[in-house]
């Protein structure tokens, strides 16, 4: 799975995220982001919200919980959370996404 994002998107800036064993290559816009993510190992996010959230899965699984509701998605499902809903997640092994962020400082440069 680590060549999964071809050579322009591993050369942007990698997204500073705080998890063990997940890798994410970010594309900064005036107004939004968009994230490129892969997990190697199975990661836990907790209750949070923010602006609007879109992503598409790419690789295996993730279970959102979002306004108290759980689902979960694989390859080739589209998600979307809107601005301001409470959501967490579990993102399981061998996952991989491209998230859209309606809002310019989601992440941080890793440095």
């Amino acid at each position: 799975m680590n060549k999964l994002f071809p050579s322009p998107i591993r050369k942007l800036p990698r997204a500073d995220i705080p998890l063990n064993g997940v890798i994410a290559f970010l594309a900064q816009g005036k107004k939004h982001q968009i994230v490129f993510s892969e997990y190697t190992q199975n990661a836990e996010i907790p209750v949070h919200s923010h602006a609007t959230q879109w992503g598409v899965v790419l690789e295996g699984k993730i279970k959102f919980t979002i306004n108290g509701k759980t689902l979960t998605y694989g390859k080739g499902d589209i998600f979307h959370i809107p601005a301001g809903v409470k959501h967490s997640s579990k993102v399981f092994a061998k996952y991989a996404d491209i998230q859209f962020f309606n809002e310019k400082k989601r992440f941080r440069t890793r440095r």
